[in-house]
Parts: C-alpha cells; structure tokens; sequence
C-alpha cells in the first residue's frame, strides 16, 4: 500500500523530468545553429565564392575559427558572444547573396554590404532577420525585384537599396516598416506601384526615390508621413500638383528635390523650415510666389527651366541664409531687383538665359562672398561698374557672355584673382582689354569674343601660364602676337580670328605641347608658319590660317601627331607641296588648301580618310593625277580640285564615293570621257568638269542622277547627242554644254527640266530648230544658243520667258520675224548677228518685209465676201436670242444699278455690309483715271478711290478683260471663289468687299492701307528707320498667322499663290496684312489656261517649274522667301541659289554667317531679340526647303514663332552661319 502511494507519487517528478529533457533537446539544434563556431563557418563558406577576397578579411580563416569576434567587419554581442552586426562596406567584394545562410544570423541587428559588387537578387531569406535595424544594400549590383518579405523586418530603423539595378514596382509592404526613420530607394528602375495601398510611415524622416522610372502623381502616403525633413523624387516622371495636404502635413520638411520631373501648376513654397528647394527642370510656371520670402531658413533654390516667368521677386532678398540661387532657362522678364544684393551669404547666382534687362543694380557689390555669377544669354545693358567688379574677389567664375553690356571692361577685373572662368563675349564692350587682367593668374577660360575690343592684346596676358582656352575673335584687336606666347605651356584653345593683327606668328608657338585648336584666320598676318609648327603638339586637333597672307611652305610636322581633323588654309600665298604626314592622318574631316600657289604632285598626297567631308583644292598649281585611292574616303560630300593642271584621266573608282554632293575639277588638264560609273553618286548636285579636254559621248547614266542641279561640261571636246530625254536630269536648274562638238537637234524634252539660272549650248554644231518647248523654262535667266547652225525662227512663246535677263541666238542659220512681246522690246543687237534671215524691230536687224499684203488682196476679197454674211447671219440670230432670254427672265437689277441706270449689269457680288455702290467709285476715281493709280502689279493696277463717306477703297482692274474670258464651265467656281473670299476675316488679312464686271474688266474691292505696302517700307526711306528688329520679327508672325488661317481655318481653304513683299500691306502701328489673297486662283484653274501659273518673279516656289500644280506648300516656300528677305532687307535669291547648289559642303562655313547676311544698315540684334531672330532665319529658311514635303506647315510656322520662348543660342550669334541654321530641328 506505502509502495504503491509512494510510487504514484514519484511518477509526476519524473513525468516533468521527462519534457523537461525533451525541451532541453529541442534546444539542442537551435543552440547548435547559432554558436559562434557555426556562424563562424557560414562566414566562410560565404567567403569561399567571393570572386576575389579582399586583403583585409584575412582574419576570416579556420585557423581563427574561435575567434570570431575579433574578425574584421565583425561586431559581436557582448553576452552571447554572436554576431550582432556584419559590416562589409567599400570592401571592393564581387559576390552575391543567394550563397549567404541567413539562418545562423537571426539575431543580426545591423546588414550593412554598402559599396561593393554584389549581383543577384536580394534573397527572400532576408525577410527572417527579424531584429535588423539597419540593412544597407546600397550602391551594389542587385537586380530583379525587392522581396516583399522586407517588410515582416519590423525592427527596421534604416533600408537602404540605392544605386542598384532593382526592377518591377515598389511593394507596398514596406510600409509596414513603422518604425523606419531611412527609406533610400533612389537610383534604381523601380516602377509605379498602387500607392493607395501604402499606410504613413510615421517615424519616417528621411525618403530617398531618386532616379526611378516613377510616372504617376504625388503619392498621397507621403503627405501621412508627418515627420519628413527630406524628401527627394528628382529624376522621375511624376506628374499633376503638389496637393495642398502636402503643404498643411509636412512641417517639418527641410530638403526637398523635384528636380526634372514633369509637376504642374503653381510652385510649391509653403514650407516654413525648408533649407534646399530644388524644383528644376518641371512644368510648373507661373511667377515665383513673393511669399518665398517668409521661408527664413532657405539656403538653396534651384528653379532652372521650371517655365516661369514674371519678374524676380523683391522678397527673395529677405532670405538672408540663401547661398544658392538658380534660376536659368526660364522667361523671367524684369531686371534684378535691388534686394537681392541683400542676400550677401550668396556664393552661387545663376540668371542666365531668361529675357531680363537692364542694369546691374549697385547693390550687387555687397556679395562679398560670390563665387560664381552667370547672367548670360540676357538683355542686361550699362556699363560694369568698378565698384561692383571690386568687392568680388572671391570670384571664381564670371560669365556675362550674350548681353549688351557696353563700355570698357574695368581694370579692377584684375582684382578678382581667384578666377579660373572669365566669359565677356557677344556684348558690347569697347576700348582695349584692360592690362591688370594679367594679375588673374588662376584663370584657365577666358573668352571676350564677338565685342569691340580694339587696341593690342596686352603683354601681361600672356604671363597666364594655366589658361587653358583663349578665345579674342570678333573683335578689332591690332598689334602681333608677340613671343611671349610661349609662355603659356598649358593653352589648348588659342582663337583670335576675325581682327587686325598683324606681323608673323612668334616662333615659339611650336613649344605649346598641349595646344589642341589654333586659330587665327582673317587676320593681316604674314610671313612663314614656323617650320616645327606641330611637332610638338601631339593633340593638335584644328588649325586655320585662312584669308591671310601666309608665304612660304606648309610645316612638313603639322600634322605629326596624327590627331589632326580640321586644316583650312586658304587664301593665302602659301607655296611648295603638301606636307607628307597629312597622307597618315586617318581623322581628317576637313581640308582647305584653295586659293594658294601650292605645286607638287597631288597623286599620293592622301592616304585613306574614312571621316573626311570636305576637300579643296581649287586654284593651285597642283599637278599629277587623281588617284582611285580618293574612293575608299567615303564619307566625302564635297570635292574641288579646280584650276589646276591635274591631268590624266577621272578615275572610274569615285563613283564609289556614294556620299558625294559636290565634285568640281573644272579648268584641269583631264583627258579621255566621263565614266559611267559617276552615275551611281545619287546625291550629287554640283557636277562641273568644264575646261578640261574631255572627250567622246556624254554618258546617259549622267541623266539618272536625280538630284544633280547643276551640270557644267563647257570647254571640252564632247561629241554626239544632248543625251536629255525624258525622265533624266529631273532636279537640272542650270546647264552648260558650250563650245564642244555636240551635233543633232536640241532636244525638246529640254523644256521640261526645271533650268532656272543657265541654259548655255553656244560654240557647238547643233541643226535643226529651236524646239518651241523651251519657252516653259519661264524661270530661266540665261540663255545662249548662239554660234550653232540652227534654222527655222525664234518661237514667238518665248516672249513670255520673263525671267532672262540675258538671251544670245548670234551666228546661226535663223530666219523670220524675232518675236516683239516681252523681253525683246529690249534686245541687244549683238543677240541675233550673224543670222541674216532674220527680221524685226531690233537694232541692227532689217524691217521685216510688208509685200506679202499686195499678193494677198485676191485672197482677202475672197474672204471679205463670205466674212460679211456669216458675220450678218450672226448677228440676227443673237438678236433673236436675247429677245428669248429676255422674255423669259424679266431684267435684274442690283443696288447700284438701281442708282445708276446707265450702266449695264454684267455681274456683281458684294458683302452684305457694303454701303457703296460702284457709280460712286467711278465716280470718286474719274473713271479710273491714271492719277488715281497706286500701283501696278502682275494681276492688274490698283486705283486709290475715296467715296462720298469719306470710306477710302483700293480697287484692283484685273488684267483679265473680263468675265466673259472665263469658260462658262468655271463662271460658277469663280463666283463661289469670290463670294467665299468676301467671307474671310483675320486681323492680318485685307478686307474683299465685293467684285464688280463691267464695261468690259473686271474689278476687286478693298480696304485701302495708308501706309502702303512692306516692300515701300522696306526699301524706302523707312526701312534702316522705324523697321526695326522687333518690328520686323512682328510684321513675320502676323503673315505667318494670316496664312495658317488661309490654309486652315477658311473653308474651303485658300491657296494664295503670290505671297511677296509687294503683298503685304502695312498698318500705322506696321501690323501687316496680306493682300490679294486668292486673286491668282480666281485667275488661274487647272481646267483652263487662263494664265500661267501665278505668282511673282523670286517668291515662286522651285517645283512649279514642272509640275504646275500650286499647293499650300507654293505659299509656304513663298512665306519664307518673304521673311528671310524681311531679315535681310534684300532678296534672298543669291543666297537661296548658293545654298542649294552648295547644300551640305558648306558645313562648318564661317564665310556665310548670319550676322553677315542680316540688313547691314540696323545694328546686329541682342539678347532676346538675337534669338528672335534667329528663330525667324531659321524657320525661313526651313520653309525653303527645295523638297514640297520636308517643308513646315502654316499652321506649324505660326504656333513657332508665336511661342513665348524662342530658342537659346548654342553659340555666339556672330558666329552662327546660315548652314547650321538650316538643320533646325525643333
């Protein structure tokens, strides 16, 4: 019985006992996972497949097994003597993390891989390191997404994942980090998540989403996160506002960057403890708030292209913490408020490139601690006081560049001696440069081009020993460049282009070992180039002497270092041959030798030049052949070897030269025929093999080359036929096949080119007649068929060939009457000797013979005796008809027959609005007197005629007779034309009041203008007066919106086919407004020939020549022969001729620069109107583009130039030439 209670009472010990053990033995394995020994081996293991173990984890070794805790990068837990913390940053480790076991480490409280290359993903495994407070994988190589498993690491204090190469969209589950203060995502790929499913982080101070690919709005949790200080979404695509919650919540912000995104609406400013506000490159717009001031703390704003505009704000000069100030590339239109110079902390003020002006306020002279100041690409004006310029000595940049500052650069520039960065050009300023800018010993750029520099280049600038570019072109410096040059061991950039220096280039120039660029071209510069010049510049890159007076040969070491690409040297008196090192400079991109007295042989001058586009040299005496080699160039778009004594023959080999726009080897001494094979350079344009002794047939593979415009063959011993048929040389504009031994016919298919300029086949043996098709070459100028042995007559269509200014049909075999209309009223006599069949009223021809009248007059009784009852039989018959007509439809009567019966109606439509009639214009102009007449043009005379009321019209007597000359199939469409033009309405277009036909003409009605037409104003006494630049750039916009409205607002649209200065009339304040809008379509129809196809002489659009089919296009290319000739207040045909015929060799061509071309009797533009006009050039000249389609629409043009922004100058505007202009892209 004891036995039994005792036992009973054992068994519950020994029950407990037993968990206990089994607990205990549970244990095991955990206690077994996480001692030191086994995290010791995990380390290990992990280290085992490091590309490279780094020196300093020496220490991680079995031998030091049992020394964990003293392993580099290791922290243990003083009690548990485990790992609390890993700490492998910048350790230059290439592994990955998937080899990593996270199971022995669950007590880890800080992961810190910060700074090496680890790739892979970041393991899911990560998620069970539940005691991490800090867990740093930033600037590693991790891809694929973050696991969502960070988010069960509710310890987290700090994440960082920045700069890797993470992917897919940001888990929301990262907002269960409540206890995050760190969240640094930026620098990675992540995507757009649902933010509507992320919570407020309330420990969150510090949000890092930085250069993401983020597109959605403001993610609404941000603004739940109340203790932000520093917020930074730059570098991603949110868009839409700021909300207003984000401004109530965020309080504490201090640092916030937005930077290029695309936010909205008004500037986000309510922050009252911020410090950095970044918002650059955004679409917020609008003024800069003036409450900006009450943000006391503000150290840095950055606002650059942020579409504001309006003036600065007086207030920002309250900030008194401010050291950071960017506002560029912006449309702030006011000058500098005075109170900026209250901001004396500022280090940093950047304005450049808004539409500010003005003068420097004298307050600026109290930013004493100013480091860098930019005001470029602005209208600033005045002078640069002293007293400014003096308290800036802890200047290190300076750059005014793009304004028009005026007066003298102060000597107390040489104060600022911390500068490394002086840029003055394209201003204003005169005198001399000042010597003390010799104390500057710091400066590496320095850059005063494109003034008005004057005097010598002072010799203390040439003690700069670290300048590394010098840029004093544009200017009118005098004086040499003295030796002391030498001294600048560290220039790279040496440009003084464009003065009056004078004297022989110092010797020494030689010893600049790091010179990269030298220029000095259009200089008075003489004398030889130093014989080692380059030798010793292994990196010499571009070298121009041109449009000097260089002697002597070239340096036979210039191009040593191979590094060469850009070598100009013409227009000089340069002798010898070519150096021999210029056949191994491979980089060549451009060379000019033209315009010397070079010889030697040219045959193996060049090696292969895979980069080079241009090669002159023309006007030399080079001798030797063309070498095949030239073919393996094949990036050459232009080549001019002319006025030389190559001989031999033209190797088949260029016409590999695919790229090939321009070959001229004119005036050689080639032999044998033109290869067939130049027919496959299907971009050429400019052919001239002219004065050569080139013989055999012209090969037909020439006429395949549709682009080719300008053909020249003259002066060689062609023989045969005028290859031309139809569907060859479909782009030709000039032609010149003279003296060579062409036979045969002129073909007819000539007439159906499109020659505008030359048409010259004199000094051949070609027979037969002149082909009467040649008369639709209405655009050309010249036209020579003389010393032939052609026969037949002139074609009397040839008198409407109004655009020769100079025709020869001398020494032929010509017969008949030279026809009297048009250009041969005033014909030279010397046009037509030599043929002594021909007759006429011109000087030195005989009367034409008048006796074929007498032999007729059997004839003409004849006729007279059936004319007479034909011509009675008629007149019965109409008689009958109208007493038909009338009886049928009683007599209509308008308004103004009503007034004045007298006048028969014809036809008639007016505006409802009109209350005049046309007695009174009758009246008013004495029937049309000529004293009345204001003007002639092509389409008919315009008559000034003040009516009764006071109202002044212009009315326009078509030259049409009248409305009877229309074919009654388009009376109708001419009726709905006028009553549609009655009906347009624009601000800049002319008024239609209504078309009268009576008595024989017909007659257009406007309103009449006082101040007359653009061209008057432009030509007369008003154009260098009250045209200004402002007003011209205003008189383009407003034509440009009365044609987008022609084309696309009227319906139907109208075409108006004769845009030109002489059409544009002018309001008192010089609003324009277009005229005879739609007169040449009234005048003209493709089912009739009632005229040629309209418009005027130089502002006809190049394809009308062939396909006599006008679009709105026509009017187009029209608008911007217009707006270029506004600019340069002369027709821009010549330039439009070179242009074309020079096409893209004329890349990089300083010798067509815009300033050059602009109307030379206004002083060139500045600032904002600079740009203004230079966006007009540029927009002229892409509308006259010779392809219909790659021209702009109106519609385009109009919202371009109305844009409120133009473009920014890229370079100096005295530097930019016409070719750059024409690539313009927007």
């Amino acid at each position: 019985m004891e036995g039994g209670v005792f036992s009973a009472q054992s068994q519950k010990p020994t029950y407990l006992l037993l968990l206990l053990h089994i607990f205990l033995l549970a244990l095991l394995p955990f206690k077994a996972i996480s001692s030191p020994k086994t995290q010791a081996e995990a380390l290990l293991t992990w280290k085992n497949t490091f590309a490279s173990a780094p020196p300093s984890l020496t220490s991680w070794s079995l031998t030091n097994l049992n020394n964990l805790c003293n392993w580099t990068a290791i922290v243990c837990d003083h009690s548990t003597k485990q790992v609390s913390q890993i700490d492998l940053s910048n350790f230059n480790i290439s592994a990955t993390l998937t080899h990593f076991n996270f199971t022995p480490f669950l007590n880890l409280t800080q992961f810190n891989l910060n700074g090496n290359n680890f790739t892979g993903p970041v393991p899911s495994a990560v998620g069970n390191l539940s005691k991490l407070t800090t867990l740093d994988l930033g600037n590693n190589l991790f891809i694929q997404e973050i696991p969502v498993q960070i988010g069960m690491l509710t310890e987290l204090q700090y994440l960082s994942f920045f700069n890797n190469t993470l992917t897919g969209v940001i888990p929301y589950q990262l907002s269960n980090l409540q206890k995050v203060q760190f969240l640094i995502l930026g620098g990675n790929y992540l995507e757009t998540p649902d933010w509507s499913k992320f919570s407020g982080m309330p420990s969150l101070t510090y949000l890092d989403f930085y250069l993401n690919s983020l597109d959605s709005e403001f993610p609404e949790f941000i603004s739940k996160c109340l203790n932000l200080t520093f917020l930074d979404l730059s570098q991603n695509a949110f868009t839409g506002q700021i909300p207003e919650v984000v401004f109530t919540n965020l309080g504490k912000l201090e640092f916030l960057n937005l930077t290029n995104n695309q936010f909205q609406g008004p500037l986000p400013t309510s922050f009252p403890k911020l410090k950095h506000l970044n918002l650059a490159l955004n679409h917020f717009g609008g003024p800069i708030p003036e409450d900006i001031g009450f943000i006391s703390g503000l150290e840095r704003i950055e606002l650059l292209n942020t579409s504001l505009e309006g003036p600065i704000p007086s207030s920002l000069g309250q900030l008194r913490e401010l050291k950071y100030l960017d506002l560029r590339y912006n449309s702030l239109n006011s000058s500098i408020p005075y109170e900026l110079g209250l901001c004396t902390n500022l280090t940093y003020l950047a304005l450049a490139s808004n539409f500010l002006s003005g003068e420097l306020p004298l307050s600026l002279s109290k930013l004493t601690k100013i480091g860098e100041l930019g005001l470029s690409g602005n209208s600033f004006t005045g002078p640069l006081l002293p007293s400014l310029v003096s308290n800036w000595t802890e200047m290190v940049s300076l750059q005014l560049q793009n304004n028009s500052f005026s007066g003298n650069i102060p000597a107390e520039i040489g104060l600022l001696t911390k500068l490394k960065v002086l840029f003055l050009f394209q201003n204003k300023f005169t005198a001399s440069i000042p010597s003390q800018i010799g104390n500057l010993k710091d400066l590496k750029d320095l850059d005063l081009s494109g003034n008005q520099l004057s005097g010598p280049i002072p010799i203390t600038l040439w003690s700069l020993t670290n300048l590394h570019s010098l840029q004093l072109f544009y200017n009118n410096l005098t004086g040499t460049i003295p030796p002391e040059i030498g001294n600048m061991m560290s220039l790279a950039t040496f440009d003084v282009n464009t003065n009056q220096l004078h004297g022989e280039l110092p010797k020494n120039i030689s010893l600049l070992s790091s010179l990269q660029s030298f220029s000095v071209f259009t200089n008075e510069l003489s004398g030889d180039i130093p014989s080692d010049f380059g030798k010793y510049s292994p990196n010499l890159v571009y070298v121009s002497f041109s449009n000097n007076s260089f002697s002597g040969e070239l340096p036979q070491e210039l191009c040593s270092g191979f590094a060469l690409q850009v070598l100009t040297v013409n227009g000089n008196n340069f002798t010898g041959s070519l150096p021999a090192c210029l056949r191994n400079c491979s980089g060549l991109i451009r060379v000019r030798f033209d315009g010397n007295q070079f010889t030697g042989n040219i045959t193996n001058a060049f090696g292969v030049h895979p980069s080079l586009e241009f090669i002159a040299l023309s006007d030399n005496q080079f001798v030797g052949t063309l070498s095949p080699q030239w073919a393996e160039c094949k990036n050459i778009t232009a080549m001019d070897m002319a006025r030389n004594r190559i001989s031999g023959q033209i190797p088949p080999e260029l016409g590999q030269m695919t790229q090939l726009q321009s070959l001229r080897l004119e005036a050689n001494d080639f032999i044998g025929q033109i290869p067939d094979e130049l027919g496959n350079l299907s971009l050429l344009f400019w052919l001239n093999l002219s004065g050569n002794h080139l013989a055999g047939s012209i090969p037909k593979s020439v006429g395949k080359l549709t682009k080719l415009q300008l053909l020249d063959l003259s002066d060689n011993n062609f023989t045969g036929a005028i290859p031309i048929e139809s569907g060859t040389f479909d782009s030709l504009t000039s032609l010149n096949l003279s003296h060579n031994k062409l036979s045969g016919n002129i073909p007819a298919e000539v007439g159906n080119l499109e020659l505008r300029y030359l048409l010259d086949l004199s000094g051949n043996f070609l027979t037969g007649e002149i082909p009467s098709n040649l008369a639709k070459l209405t655009q050309l100028e010249v036209l020579n068929v003389s010393n032939n042995h052609l026969s037949g007559s002139i074609p009397s269509a040839f008198s409407n060939m109004l655009s020769l200014n100079s025709f020869d049909f001398s020494y032929n075999n010509l017969t008949g009457p030279v026809p009297t209309g048009g250009i041969f009223q005033k014909a030279p006599a010397n046009a037509f000797v030599g043929n002594s069949g021909l007759c006429g009223a011109s000087e030195g021809l005989s009367a034409c013979s008048s006796s074929g009248k007498k032999s007729n007059k059997n004839n003409n009784k004849i006729l007279i005796g059936v004319f007479v009852p034909v011509c009675g039989l008629l007149v019965i018959a109409t008689v009958i008809a109208l007493i038909l007509i009338f009886r049928k439809k009683p007599k209509l009567l308008d308004e103004e027959a009503r007034s004045s019966k007298s006048e028969s109606f014809e036809s008639s439509i007016w505006e409802r609005e009109v209350k005049f009639t046309f007695g009174e214009i009758v009246k008013a102009t004495e029937d049309f007197d000529e004293k009345y007449c204001i003007g002639k043009g092509g389409f008919g005379r315009v008559y000034k005629a003040e009516l009764l009321s006071g109202q002044i019209v212009a009315v326009k007597r078509l030259n049409i007779s009248d409305s009877s000359d229309i074919p009654a199939i388009n009376r109708q469409s001419f009726e709905n034309e006028i009553k549609t033009l009655t009906h347009v309405r624009h601000r800049n277009i002319i008024r239609l009041f209504g078309f009268c036909s009576r008595r024989g003409s017909m007659f257009l009605v406007y309103e009449y203008l006082k101040r007359g037409s653009l061209g008057k104003a432009l030509y007369g006494v008003e154009g260098d007066d009250e045209l200004g630049w402002g007003t011209r750039v205003k008189i383009v916009q407003g034509l440009a919106h009365a044609l987008s409205y022609l084309h696309n607002d009227c319906s139907p649209p109208v075409v108006h086919r004769d845009v030109s200065v002489n059409n544009v009339l002018l309001e008192c304040d010089f609003e324009p407004r277009l005229a005879d809008f739609g007169t040449a379509k009234l005048l003209s129809s493709d089912s009739t020939n009632w005229t040629n196809v309209a418009g005027s002489y130089g502002y006809m659009a190049p394809e009308l020549a062939f396909t006599m089919r006008v679009t709105d296009k026509s009017d187009v290319y029209s608008f911007g022969v217009v707006a270029l000739e506004i600019m340069m207040g002369r027709h821009p045909g010549e330039m439009l001729e070179s242009l074309l015929e020079s096409s893209k060799s004329l890349k990089d061509n300083t010798e067509l620069l815009l300033k050059d071309v602009l109307d030379q009797r206004l002083e060139p533009p500045t600032g904002e109107l600079a740009e203004a006009v230079v966006f007009v050039v540029t927009i002229a000249l892409a509308c006259t583009r010779a392809q219909p389609e790659s021209r702009p629409t109106m519609r385009y043009v109009a919202q371009e130039l109305s844009a409120r922004t133009q473009p920014y100058l890229s370079e100096p505007f005295g530097a930019l030439t016409i070719n750059k202009l024409t690539g313009h892209q927007k």
